[in-house]
């Protein structure tokens, strides 16, 4: 698990900015959305093209949200990373110029649906209510590359609660445009994990600042509206 430090400078700015530390109460649950990013084989399973040790980690409190989540009425919506060399919009910036051969065949052959890599990791707890939904990108809110923000507004949902892999990656990305699309965003410190902790602690200051609230897993049961 990650050490969790928030730079009391920057929380202070927060406060300066907002008027207070966190935002986010009272919310509907039915409205809510947890979004568990990209906690799939090819990021946790030891060995893997792209492991991330830590992510193994934050599995059990990734399932009390989605426990707590789901007993609210809310909706868990497991994301996949997805590496699709036939979809309209090729990624080529990331694939053929920030990664190598090597780093790119190894996203081709782990992420491909249908792959064992592509599948979640077995220690989720994935019900028949939960949603899985498949993107090719970062983040799950990027046009043209996952329907996510057209299922989530159809099903009425405004608030978001993130978790998953790569902190500052796919999931800090995911919070950034959640934001931008006017969702309510929540983003779990202890549910979310990277390679380090000074990569972790950079994305948890920049959501605290600019993006949404950071909270703990225990957090989220007092969220809701009473």
């Amino acid at each position: 698990m990650h050490k969790i430090h928030l730079s009391p400078e920057l929380v202070e700015r927060s406060r300066g900015h907002r008027g207070r530390v966190r935002v986010l109460e009272g919310l509907d649950p039915k409205r809510t959305a947890h979004l568990i990013v990209d906690m799939q084989n090819g990021f946790l399973e030891p060995g893997a093209p792209v492991e991330i040790p830590l992510a193994r980690d934050i599995v059990p409190n990734i399932n009390k949200v989605s426990r707590e989540v789901r007993a609210a009425g809310g909706l868990n919506v497991f994301l996949r990373f997805t590496y699709d060399d036939t979809e309209s919009t090729p990624w080529t910036f990331w694939y053929d110029m920030i990664s190598s051969p090597q780093a790119k065949a190894g996203s081709a052959g782990a992420f491909r649906v249908g792959a064992h890599g592509h599948q979640l990791w077995a220690g989720l707890e994935v019900q028949e209510t939960d949603m899985i939904v498949n993107k090719t990108r970062f983040s799950g809110f990027t046009p043209g590359t996952c329907d996510l923000d057209k299922q989530l507004k159809a099903r009425g949902i405004e608030n978001v609660i993130i978790s998953g892999t790569m902190t500052n990656c796919c999931s800090e990305s995911t919070a950034r445009d959640a934001a931008q699309l006017n969702y309510r965003v929540a983003f779990l410190a202890d549910a979310n994990a990277t390679l380090t902790d000074e990569e972790h602690n950079a994305t948890l200051n920049n959501i605290q600042t600019l993006f949404g609230d950071v909270i703990l897993a225990e957090d989220v049961a007092g969220l809701w509206c009473r």
